[in-house]
């Protein structure tokens, strides 16, 4: 499976499988808008919520999912539980451009010409993937540069890094600048940057009703993965702390995910974000004194998801993620300058 189509959200945790908010359905969070999770069959997340916003006769779906049959199948029973169908879609806002979000929209628009909006920042990223001959060459190069070879390696062995499908990836009607207000009949939502998931990715706000519909930037049980694109930047965990505080300076609003069930508190959540990454912030540093010098070996010495699990018992995918994100707090750790760093021989290095 491509690794840049995969739309990770973490080094995922257990208790995500058989959770209830994976129920198929169209259930009522809030009046004139319903949840409805969609199937995810090859991915350790199982489903992703997207959220159909009625005014009248229309819908406007927040996310739209990965575009195979089974999602869209079970889109079409849940919209007729709101006596709808896929023609009764005027828009897709997507809050990012991995596949379990965008790909099943771009598809419905094909059928329907649905409207498919998106935030100005993902451009490059679309770039790289509607080019035809990406091939998670992003990936490949971070990974040669944190001194992770033998993650490539075994990942390449598996079959990862074919070339994708560019119709997938197919450019959006339009793209959505930062603090862009949208109109829902009578709901006026704000569209948001918050770069670090992904370069581009937005949430929208819906302060009057107290919600916001959050993506993947705030998930309530697992930390998103950072920066896992086709054209990251220089430093996503700094883009996501960043983003972090501008949606912790907003009222506190009920979260709607796009992993995981709705949760009374987007503070609360942004408060433990935080601390994790403070967490992992010190224990990178103090790996780095303790002697390792690449990300890869940082990654390797570092425990992971709430088990604290060793890096080896990681499958090569998650290896991935992890050798990734330790590079992200790593960097941090030099902008912050508590670490220094170095290029040898095209390698990462670190040191106190």
């Amino acid at each position: 499976m491509a690794g840049v189509t995969a739309g990770p959200a973490a080094v995922r945790e257990d208790q995500l499988v058989t959770a209830d908010w994976q129920e198929p359905g169209a259930h009522p969070v809030a009046p004139g808008i319903h949840r409805i999770p969609l199937p995810l069959p090859q991915d350790g997340l199982r489903a992703v919520n997207v959220y159909a916003v009625t005014a009248g006769s229309s819908i406007t779906m927040i996310d739209g999912g990965w575009a195979l049959a089974e999602s869209r199948t079970q889109l079409e029973q849940s919209l007729k539980h709101l006596d709808a169908g896929l023609g009764d879609i005027d828009r897709f806002l997507i809050t990012h451009v991995h596949r379990d979000h965008y790909t099943q929209a771009v598809a419905i628009r094909r059928e329907f010409g649905t409207r498919v909006s998106v935030g100005i920042g993902e451009r490059p990223s679309l770039a790289a993937l509607n080019s035809g001959g990406y091939d998670d060459r992003a990936q490949a190069v971070q990974l040669r540069r944190y001194g992770a070879s033998e993650v490539l390696a075994e990942l390449i062995a598996r079959g990862w890094g074919g070339r994708i499908d560019p119709s997938d990836w197919e450019q959006p009607t339009d793209w959505l600048a930062d603090g862009q207000t949208l109109s829902i009949g009578e709901r006026t939502l704000r569209a948001v940057h918050t770069p670090g998931h992904t370069r581009g990715h937005v949430v929208f706000a819906d302060l009057a009703a107290g919600l916001l519909f959050a993506g993947d930037h705030v998930l309530p049980h697992i930390t998103p993965s950072i920066g896992f694109e086709a054209s990251p930047t220089e430093s996503p965990l700094a883009d996501y702390l960043r983003s972090l505080a501008a949606v912790r300076a907003m009222p506190d609003l009920r979260l709607l995910p796009a992993h995981g069930p709705v949760a009374d508190s987007v503070h609360a959540r942004v408060d433990e974000l935080v601390a994790h990454h403070e967490d992992r912030l010190a224990a990178s540093e103090a790996a780095v004194r303790a002697g390792a010098v690449t990300p890869y070996e940082a990654a390797r010495a570092l425990g992971w998801t709430r088990r604290n699990r060793a890096f080896a018992d990681l499958d090569p995918w998650n290896r991935m993620l992890a050798v990734c994100e330790t590079a992200a707090h790593l960097l941090v750790l030099v902008a912050q300058g508590r670490l220094r760093h170095t290029t040898v021989d095209g390698v990462d290095h670190f040191a106190p």
